[in-house]
């Protein structure tokens, strides 16, 4: 009558094991430590280990150690104050080449980790991470967009055939000027701009023709350039693993981003920072030493400096062209790969139609021709004037690669002469999380230290030990024996959840904890009906064997019934919430199956095992 097969005694014992495997990683604590990347001209070795030991040596602060680990130094400190001074010391002394970070390491085993057992991840309410507050540039996003609309013109104008001497920015706002050729009709210039951008406001005075964008549209603009980046920056923090990010637009221009927990926070300054595209550009025939030395530049050209240096020892101008041929914005893809014929880091390149259609126009053109690759990239800088800090933005324009057009391509093709793997990596990722509408600059950092997280941590534990303490406490003198039963299966609900949400590196946040103490509640929940019904079984008359067996297999059905609604409740809450009610949520799922599995099965198979093998049982402790 009392039976439980053998295979599910084999199945708990190895949920159990690898429970507990997968739990243990969250009893190491983590070290304080100070991460340090390097910039584009810094690298990371020994010179930079003793030049960072000196330096924290003469400022008195001990750490406990200096390592180089996957291309980047990690200084562990004893404490969270070391954390802070070696922070603000390390910062000056290494200068612009080297991003220096706070973040916490680990110390897991290598054993456990190569099991791939890590702790797990907590949000920013209970651990601390990294605020960024970061303002886009409203004036570079509509300069951006309006030499689109003066290019579109340009184009429009050629499509209908409509001869032209130049099309021209008029000020700093949305005015466009286009100069005719001689005997050119402007009437057949305006209708063909018209065709080609309906809202454009247009107007005519002798051989000119002048566009002007409306306000409104001026207006869509900006707000859509902030759309943009918010959905830029999305795609970017999800290419570097971060769970549960908050990125938000807060006010007219600004956005918030918060990562929470253990992170790489200077990659991710790094990459959310950034403002790296790329532009194709044909090249202009012409000495560029001479346009630079007698400033006679041709008028559809612009000087740019090569990142290779000449003999002199100073960066090599070249002429391009003022006109684009393709930009980040027009990327499907990009992928970093090695050249196979070079064998240095390259990107491979995948454009949207337009763009290919526009690159394959100008290569079935300039066949023979160079064509150049530049890097544009804002780097953010602060100064501290009269005691105040100053945020500048510095723009920086290199040609990585200029190359002779051996043939015709379109939109997928390769970009090569990157100076290194990290750079090609870094770059390709920019490039395939997409290209930021308008530049952002960092207007405040912050690093929410754990200090505050430690104290939610502390109170959190603490309700939810409470709350077991309490449930252990009422089982064992309520039911005896199936009390401690119950306690077992609580203990093993709580490793599971742990254990789950570690390996599948879900978030735990403060209304997590509800959660936990909500699963803990509706386990309780289950046990009481198992041991309830069993009791109603006994005072009925039934033998004690019978009564055990029968009371868990009419239980279940209302224990899984009961899970199954708090179970729709939760995929609800974790499909249509955001930020705190999914962290709820997914604690709350994890915690019902959990529940299930130790109610239902553990702590059957643990009273079959107790009771089973007895012949004559008279009474049961519960």
């Amino acid at each position: 009558m009392l039976e439980f097969p053998r295979w599910k005694y084999v199945v708990i014992l190895i949920v159990v094991l690898v429970s507990t495997l997968y739990a243990l990683p969250n009893i190491y604590p983590q070290d304080p430590s100070v991460q340090i990347t390097a910039n584009r001209g810094g690298s990371i070795d020994d010179a930079l280990r003793q030049k960072v030991e000196k330096t924290l040596a003469d400022a008195g602060i001990a750490n406990k150690s200096v390592e180089i680990e996957d291309g980047n130094m990690l200084v562990r400190l004893p404490g969270l104050d070391e954390q802070t001074r070696a922070s603000d010391t390390l910062r000056p002394a290494l200068g612009d080449d080297y991003v220096v970070a706070l973040n916490l390491a680990s110390t897991v085993p290598s054993w456990l980790e190569a099991l791939r057992a890590r702790p797990m991840l907590l949000g920013l309410d209970l651990q601390g991470g990294v605020h960024f507050l970061l303002q886009v540039d409203q004036k570079a996003a509509l300069e951006k967009r309006f030499e689109a609309y003066a290019e579109d013109i340009r184009v429009a104008l050629r499509d209908g055939r409509v001869g032209y001497e130049s099309v021209e920015r008029v000020g700093s706002g949305g005015t466009i000027v286009a100069t005719l050729g001689e005997g050119v009709d402007a009437a057949t210039a305006r209708d063909a701009i018209a065709k080609a951008l309906p809202t454009m406001q247009l107007s005519s005075e002798g051989n000119k023709v002048t566009a002007r964008v409306p306000e409104a549209e001026v207006n869509e603009i900006v707000s859509n350039a902030i759309e943009q980046n918010v959905g830029t920056l999305r795609n970017r923090i999800n290419e570097l693993g971060v769970a549960e990010p908050i990125i938000q637009r807060q006010g007219a221009s600004n956005v918030v981003v918060e990562l929470p927990g253990v992170q790489d926070t200077a990659q991710a300054k790094r990459i959310i920072g950034a403002t790296a595209t790329l532009e194709y550009r044909g090249v202009v025939d012409g000495n560029p030493y001479d346009a630079v030395a007698s400033g006679n530049v041709p008028p559809d050209a612009r000087v740019y400096y090569r990142k290779d240096l000449g003999p002199d020892g100073k960066p090599m101008p070249i002429l391009l062209s003022k006109r684009v041929i393709a930009t980040g914005e027009q990327l499907v893809d990009a992928r970093y790969q090695m050249d196979p014929q070079s064998g240095t880091p390259a990107v491979s390149v995948t454009l949207n139609g337009p763009g290919g259609q526009r690159m394959f126009d100008f290569t079935s053109q300039n066949v023979g021709k160079q064509m150049a690759v530049v890097y544009i990239e804002r780097i953010p800088e602060v100064k501290v004037i009269d005691g105040q800090e100053v945020r500048t933005t510095r723009t920086t324009e290199e040609v990585i690669n200029a190359a002779t057009i051996q043939g015709v391509f379109g939109k997928n093709f390769q970009t090569t002469g990157l100076e290194s793997a990290q750079f090609a990596q870094d770059l390709a990722l920019q490039l395939r999380a997409g290209s930021l509408a308008a530049p952002m600059d960092f207007v405040e950092e912050r690093v929410v230290g754990p200090s505050l997280g430690k104290d939610n941590v502390a109170r959190g534990t603490k309700a939810v030990v409470f709350s077991f303490v309490f449930a252990l406490a009422f089982f064992l003198i309520y039911y005896r024996t199936f009390g401690l039963l119950t306690c077992i299966a609580l203990l093993l609900n709580l490793v599971i959840i742990v254990a789950v949400m570690s390996l599948f590196t879900a978030t735990m946040t403060l209304p997590g904890f509800a959660g936990l103490a909500l699963s803990v509640g509706m386990s309780v929940d289950a046990n009481v009906l198992i041991n309830e019904r069993i009791r109603e079984e006994l005072r009925a008359g039934m033998p004690a064997k019978t009564a055990i067996a029968v009371g868990y297999d009419r239980a279940s059905g209302t224990i899984f019934d009961s899970n199954m609604t708090a179970l729709l409740a939760g995929v609800a809450l974790f499909a249509f919430g955001t930020g705190p009610l999914k962290g709820f949520a997914v604690t709350m799922i994890v915690g019902i199956l959990a529940s299930l599995y130790t109610a239902v099965t553990v702590s059957r198979g643990l009273a079959t095992l107790i009771y089973a093998r007895r012949k004559k049982i008279k009474t049961i402790a519960i």
